[in-house]
C-alpha cells in the first residue's frame, strides 16, 4: 500500500505482514555502527556505464546472494527454492537524476530466480511489494514459494527501490534516535505534547537532509517507474511483465501512464486509490482499519467463550481495546526488556495485526496480555510494523517511506490544520482516526517539496492490466481498485474483486484469485471484467 506516514513505514504488503510479527525487517543507516557492515562485493561487480547509452546496455553480473544488509533487514542469505533454483542478486547503475542521465549515477539492487524451463520463457516478471519502502531483495525469497507456480513462464525479479536498502538507502536518524521518537505521543492532547509532537517531527525531517540530502529530491515514483523501465531494456524485456502489491500498484500505474506501449501482462493487487491525495487516502485508511478492527471484534463474538476478549458484541470488545488504549496513555505497561508498551506502540501493533486475517489470534493474544499487565506482545507487532529487529537496529523502511512520500505528495499541514480535521478521523475511527489524523503532517517541513496532489496513471493504448481488490482490505478500502482501473482507461484497466479479508488477494492463498492471475500472467488470458473470487 502507499502507507500512511502516521503508520510510520514498515507494513509492505499483505504476505510481508504475516511475516514481519516473527521475523520483521530491518536497518536504516546505523548511525550507532557508522561504519556498519562491509557493502556487498556485488557492487564491484555491477556493470560499469558512464553515460545513459551504457546504462541502457550495460551487463549485470549476477552472484549468488549475500544475507541482507541491515538496511534490507538482515537475516541470513536466502535459501534456494524447493527445486535447487538458487537466488542471484546483482546491482543495476542507473541515473541519479533523469533529467541529467550521463551524470551521476547510483546503484540498484537486484534479485532474480531463473524461470523453470528456458524454452517456455515469457521474459522477467518485476515484482514491488509496497510500503513505500519495502527491500525487494529481501521480500521476495521470503516468499518465493508463494509465487514458484509463476516461474513456468518467468524469471521472478525485484528489486530495492531508490531510496530503499541497498539502493541508496535514505539515512535519518540513529536507532537509538528512532527509539525515542517511537515513544513520542503520536495522539497529543495538550500544548505540551502538541510543541513536542511538532518538534519531533521537525528534527526527523532536519536528520533525513543532513544525512540524505543529495538523494531526497530523486526519491519519487516518477523515479522509480524510470528506473522500472531501464531495468526492462537491461533484462532484455521488450515489454514490462509485473507484479506490483499494495503501494507497488501505483509504482505501475506511474509506470503504465509513463510508457504506455511497455506494458506487457501486469498485475495490481491490494490497489492504492489514484484519485485521492494524502490528506483523502489517510482518512480512507482510517475507515479501513475501524472496517478490519469491526470485522476482528465480529469474529471474536461469533467464536464465543474461545475468544479471550471480553464482551458479548463487536461494540463491547472493540470498548474493552479502546479502554486498554486510554490506560496506557496515562500508565505504560512493561514491554520487552526494559522498553515499555505506550499508547502508540501499541496503536501501532493492533494495526499490524489488522493487515491479515492470519495475524488476528496474534492481536487477540496481544491485546489479552496487555490488559494483564504483559505488553510483549504487542510491542513486538509495533517492532514489525516499524522496521526494528530485536536487537535494536532499524532497517531503513520507515526513512524510505517517508522520503517516497513526501517527495510524491504536495500537501504539507500545519498543527491547526491538523487539529482542525482530526473531528472528521475520529468519526471515521474512534481507534485510529486521532493516529491517522495527526499522522498528515508527517511531511511537514520536508526539505523536498512534493510532485503531485495525485499522480496521473492513465495510461491509453497500454495492454489490459489485471486490477484486483479485497472487500476486507483494511490499509487500501475495496473501492480504489476500481478507481484505479478507471483512471487507467476503458480497455486496460481490469477489475476482479475477492471477497476476503486481510491486504491483498493473491497471498490470501485462495485458489481462485491464483488460478485467473496464473492464467493471465502465463496464458495471457485476460479475465472478465467484474470476475469474483470469494
Amino acid at each position: 500500500m502507499r502507507t500512511s506516514p502516521a503508520l510510520r513505514a514498515a507494513a509492505l504488503a499483505a504476505a510481508v505482514t504475516v511475516l514481519l510479527p516473527i521475523t520483521a525487517c530491518s536497518e536504516s543507516g546505523n548511525k550507532d555502527d557508522p561504519d556498519g557492515p562491509p557493502r556487498s562485493p556485488l557492487s564491484a561487480n555491477a556493470a560499469e556505464a558512464s553515460n545513459s547509452g551504457d546504462l541502457v546496455s550495460q551487463k549485470l553480473t549476477w552472484k549468488p546472494c549475500p544475507a541482507p544488509s541491515p538496511a534490507q533487514g538482515g537475516g541470513k542469505a536466502p535459501s534456494p527454492l524447493p527445486d535447487g533454483t538458487p537466488w542471484e542478486c546483482s546491482f543495476m547503475k542507473a541515473p541519479l537524476d533523469y533529467a541529467n542521465p550521463g551524470g551521476e549515477t547510483i546503484e540498484l539492487a537486484l534479485i532474480r530466480a531463473r524461470a523453470k524451463n528456458p524454452d517456455k520463457r515469457i521474459g522477467s516478471l518485476i515484482f514491488n511489494f509496497g510500503g513505500p519502502g519495502a527491500s525487494g531483495v529481501a521480500t521476495l525469497p521470503a516468499f518465493g514459494n508463494d509465487y514458484d507456480k509463476l516461474r513456468a513462464g518467468y524469471d521472478l525479479v525485484s528489486f530495492d527501490p531508490r531510496g530503499v536498502g541497498r539502493s541508496a538507502g535514505v539515512e535519518c536518524e540513529t536507532d537509538r534516535q528512532l527509539d525515542a521518537r517511537y515513544e513520542t505521543d503520536a495522539t497529543p492532547n495538550d500544548s505540551a505534547e502538541v510543541n513536542a509532537f511538532v518538534e519531533d517531527t521537525k528534527t526527523f525531517a532536519l536528520a533525513c537532509k543532513k544525512n540524505s540530502g543529495k538523494e531526497l529530491p530523486y526519491v519519487g515514483t516518477t523515479d522509480a517507474a524510470r528506473d522500472m523501465d531501464l531495468m526492462r531494456q537491461v533484462l532484455g524485456d521488450k515489454k514490462l511483465y509485473y507484479f506490483g502489491i499494495s503501494y507497488g500498484t501505483e509504482l505501475g500505474g506511474v509506470y503504465a501512464n509513463l510508457f504506455p506501449k511497455n506494458v506487457g501482462r501486469s498485475v495490481l493487487d491490494g490497489v492504492v486509490d489514484p484519485t485521492l491525495d494524502s490528506e483523502q487516502a489517510s482518512l480512507g485508511q482510517a475507515k479501513g482499519f475501524q472496517l478490519a478492527l469491526d470485522n476482528f471484534t465480529e469474529d471474536c463474538v461469533n467464536r464465543g467463550a474461545a475468544c479471550k476478549l471480553p464482551g458479548s458484541t463487536g461494540k463491547e470488545v472493540e470498548q474493552g481495546i479502546s479502554g486498554l488504549l486510554t490506560r496506557l496513555e496515562k500508565k505504560p505497561i512493561p514491554g520487552i526488556g526494559s522498553r515499555q508498551l505506550t499508547q502508540t506502540l501499541a496503536t501501532t501493533g493492533i494495526a499490524a495485526a489488522l493487515y491479515s486475517k492470519e495475524t488476528w489470534p496474534l492481536l487477540e493474544q496481544g491485546v489479552d496480555e496487555a490488559d494483564g499487565g504483559d505488553g510483549a506482545l504487542l510491542l513486538a507487532l509495533a517492532d514489525s510494523l516499524n522496521g526494528r529487529e530485536a536487537d535494536g537496529r532499524y532497517d531503513n523502511s520507515m526513512a524510505a517511506n517517508t522520503a517516497i512520500n513526501c517527495a510524491d505528495s504536495k500537501q504539507r499541514f500545519t498543527a491547526d490544520q491538523t487539529m482542525a480535521k482530526l473531528p472528521e478521523f475520529q468519526s471515521a475511527s474512534p481507534v485510529f482516526g486521532d493516529y491517522l489524523g495527526w499522522g498528515l503532517m508527517a511531511c511537514t517541513g520536508w526539505p523536498v517539496a512534493g510532485a503531485w496532489e495525485t499522480p496521473d496513471v492513465s495510461a491509453p493504448g497500454a495492454a489490459p492490466i489485471l486490477v484486483i481488490g479485497t472487500t476486507g482490505d483494511p490499509a487500501t478500502p475495496y473501492k480504489g481498485a476500481k478507481a484505479m482501473a478507471d483512471a487507467l482507461g476503458k480497455g486496460v484497466g481490469v477489475q476482479m474483486t475477492y471477497e476476503g479479508q486481510g491486504h491483498g488477494a493473491y497471498n490470501s492463498g485462495n485458489a481462485c484469485v491464483q488460478k485467473v492471475v496464473g492464467n493471465y500472467l502465463l496464458n495471457g488470458k485476460v479475465p472478465a471484467a467484474g470476475t469474483v473470487c470469494k
